[in-house]
């Protein structure tokens, strides 16, 4: 109890040789004793009382000279008698609240500017992902059905899209966190947050209708575009690409609800899953069975997957494994239809 006592005062010294505690110095300064976080509130609230300041981090002069210490040794020694008995009311263990306050002075705050830099990423992360979306012309076909059915009055607005992102203001105005995609101004954000609890009691009437329409239109025009251009030319083609680029450029303005662009990423991973299946089995077949190498399997296989010419120019060769290779020919032949079913299916 007397090491308890002292302990405490020390605390209390250093607090009015500095004019202040942190609350990691408090916590420091408490034994492992204390674990309820109700009594380590007790305990500052009395530090508090003293006249000791207690803050998240050091203060500046302008704050210490606001608070001034009026604490006298009578003070210190009962605060001191009076925290060490509400400590051997508590078993020794190990507390979440402790290591929490152990750690608030040390943790910088989240700044406006640190705000804006994580906005930024998100911002980022989003953009790369609606990219590879968008390289996947079944997505683009699935949100522009949505749209027809809003059009037929089955759904609403608000269930496809949360608002537009103009690209021409991305450099000038990062959104932060809270407002990704969000149409409004700086002005409109700052009265939003303000009048928060109003905005409760209003009715949310989603994007604006014209404008969604004027982008939809857009994108349906540039989906048409970026499609005759695959089918005429191939994928790889430059111009496919360009229009594949174009493409990307128009859906990133979208920002969707996530329940919308969860579907969307599953719909395209389902796809990813569905041809990869094919492509095992194709490996297991040349690779595991008839023991064709795995390096002369891939340069084979990679670039041709849609097509079997590969596999009968192994069969014409001379190859130890072409005997074993040539009666799974019929499970190579189902594997590659699949593969194009999937390709025909998502014009990919």
């Amino acid at each position: 109890m007397q090491s308890k006592q002292s302990q405490i005062k020390l605390l209390i010294a250093k607090g009015k040789e500095q004019g202040y505690l942190t609350f990691a110095e408090v916590n420091d300064h408490l034994p492992q004793d204390i674990v309820d976080s109700d009594q380590i509130e007790d305990i500052i609230s009395m530090i508090n009382d003293m006249g000791i300041q207690v803050f998240e981090s050091a203060p500046d002069a302008d704050e210490l000279l606001m608070a001034e210490s009026t604490t006298d040794e009578e003070v210190a020694e009962a605060a001191a008698q009076a925290l060490a008995t509400v400590e051997s009311e508590i078993g020794r263990t190990t507390d979440p609240v402790r290591m929490y306050m152990r750690e608030m002075g040390t943790v910088e705050l989240l700044t406006r500017e640190g705000e804006i830099e994580i906005a930024k990423r998100i911002e980022d992360g989003i953009n790369q992902v609606q990219c590879s979306v968008a390289e996947y012309p079944e997505a683009i076909t699935y949100l522009l059905d949505q749209w027809d059915l809003y059009e037929a009055e089955e759904i609403r607005l608000s269930d496809i899209i949360i608002g537009f992102v103009d690209p021409n203001e991305e450099a000038n105005l990062a959104p932060t966190a809270t407002h990704i995609g969000s149409d409004l101004s700086k002005e409109e954000l700052a009265e939003e947050d303000d009048d928060s609890e109003g905005d409760e009691e209003e009715e949310d009437t989603g994007p604006d209708p014209e404008l969604a329409r004027e982008k939809f239109d857009a994108l349906r025009k540039q989906y048409a575009k970026t499609r005759d251009a695959i089918e005429a030319k191939g994928r790889s083609n430059a111009t496919a690409k360009r229009q594949i680029a174009a493409l990307s450029d128009v859906f990133k303005e979208f920002r969707l609800i996530p329940k919308q662009f969860d579907r969307m990423v599953k719909n395209m991973r389902g796809m990813m899953d569905r041809v990869r299946i094919q492509e095992r089995l194709i490996m297991k077949h040349c690779v595991a069975q008839a023991k064709m190498p795995k390096k002369d399997f891939i340069k084979a296989f990679a670039g041709n997957e849609t097509s079997t010419d590969w596999y009968f120019k192994i069969l014409k060769s001379n190859k130890p494994y072409v005997l074993v290779l040539e009666t799974f020919q019929e499970d190579i032949e189902r594997s590659v239809s699949k593969m194009n079913a999937v390709e025909a299916e998502t014009g990919l």
